[in-house]
């Protein structure tokens, strides 16, 4: 997809775009209330264009996106990511105002989340400066809702109205211990510096511990937090081109070109007819003509895992015995178990280099080879809309072979 197809994907609503050159280098990332209106305007004319903007424009390359649902949060994540990844083209501000920033005191027993335009040497930790202090005013509401830390310049003897609202933990009364209250502060930083995917595998952690624990009030917290930050997952801070290959490219990070991709899954009741399936999708759309279905010859029982070995074996021990084109992505219907095995049967073919990825039902987790923790894209992801398309025809595909054999089965029974 060329840039102008790419701009024209774009949509009318707030966010942040990353521009790139043609080597995959970061030249500039901004804000913007309208991410079309905003990227286009790079575009409409050079002459109105001064020298460093003239010259960043004649560079770009790509367009990478991450939607928000207001101008505050993309104020945030914008200065997050612009930490994160030190765009050529972003400068530190230096004309003499004074720029509101974020400061948290944590050298206090509870920490505070405030907003100020001095930055002192008193130990506290300081995000910014940021351009607009009415956005930030607004961004800041955002983050007291998600990390309710307190903002009272002195603590009170009891607890005020924004316990009651939520907005704080209420360490005046005792209801939060250092501990728990020092957890929500380590989580914030990690979201303004843009550690997105640490934080996510931390509050995911968290909550599972919490759940064996039995503290179910605290883990439900955990997940409050995690439903709020699932849109900006790291695993998506590469913040995927428009269109969903290119995303989905760049979220497993791909060198090659990603065209053609083959998916499996395998279907059977109690391990009767137990039947294989691949699916083959180019450029996102399934190519019916290279579909193929495997009637399962060497495993009985209900052996999902020895089934998917013997069709990922037979499929791609056929391809290489008759030096077909093999596939720029290989999508595994299942969690890290049925990665495991597929990775081993192409180790044993020498395709060990092709890069292969499993999904699973729950969460849509993705399985990436040589990752520990899965990765976790938000429901609005296009890349993510592609796989759950790849893999939901695999298992249509898979169930209506089996189907039919059962079908058959029963008939030849009634005959």
């Amino acid at each position: 997809m060329g840039l102008k197809e790419t701009i024209s994907d774009l949509p009318h609503t707030p966010g942040v775009y990353i521009m790139k050159d043609s080597s995959g280098e970061i030249l500039y990332v901004g804000k913007a209330d309208d991410l079309r209106k905003r990227v286009s305007n790079y575009f409409q004319s050079s002459e109105r264009h001064s020298g460093r903007i003239g010259s960043l424009v004649s560079q770009i390359a790509d367009i990478s996106h991450l939607p928000t649902a207001t101008s505050a949060e993309a104020l945030l994540y914008e200065n997050g990511l612009i930490k994160q990844l030190s765009p050529k083209y972003n400068i530190a501000l230096r004309d003499g105002k004074s720029y509101p920033m974020l400061k948290i005191t944590i050298k206090e027993r509870f920490p505070r989340l405030m907003i100020t335009r001095e930055k002192k040497s008193d130990g506290a930790v300081y995000y910014g400066p940021y351009t607009n202090a009415k956005l930030l005013k607004e961004a800041l509401k955002i983050l007291q809702k998600t990390f309710p830390l307190r903002t009272c310049s002195k603590i009170p003897k009891k607890k005020c109205l924004k316990f009651d609202m939520i907005l704080c933990l209420g360490p005046c009364e005792g209801r939060v211990t250092e501990e728990r209250y020092g957890a929500i502060v380590k989580e914030l930083r990690l979201f303004l510096e843009g550690r997105h995917s640490e934080l996510v595998r931390l509050l995911t952690e968290r909550m599972k511990q919490l759940s064996r624990d039995e503290k179910f009030e605290e883990a439900a917290e955990c997940r409050k937090r995690l439903e709020v930050l699932s849109s900006v997952n790291k695993d998506r801070v590469k913040y995927g081109p428009a269109n969903e290959l290119g995303e989905l490219k760049n979220i497993l990070g791909i060198k090659g070109k990603l065209e053609a991709i083959e998916a499996f899954d395998v279907s059977n009741i109690m391990g009767d007819e137990a039947v294989g399936s691949l699916v083959y999708f180019r450029k996102g759309k399934p190519d019916k003509n290279e579909y193929r279905k495997f009637k399962i010859k060497t495993v009985s029982g209900m052996d999902d895992y020895g089934m998917m070995r013997e069709i990922v074996r037979r499929r791609y021990t056929r391809s290489v015995k008759e030096k077909k084109e093999l596939p720029d992505l290989i999508v595994i219907d299942g969690g890290r178990g049925h990665l495991s095995v597929a990775l081993d049967e192409l180790k044993k073919l020498g395709l060990d280099d092709l890069p292969v990825i499993g999904i699973a039902k729950e969460f849509e987790r993705i399985y990436v080879k040589g990752k520990k923790d899965p990765i976790l894209l938000p429901k609005e992801s296009k890349a993510l809309h592609l796989l759950e398309r790849v893999r939901d025809e695999s298992h249509r595909f898979a169930i209506s072979y089996h189907k039919k054999l059962m079908s058959k089965r029963i008939w030849t029974r009634i005959g």
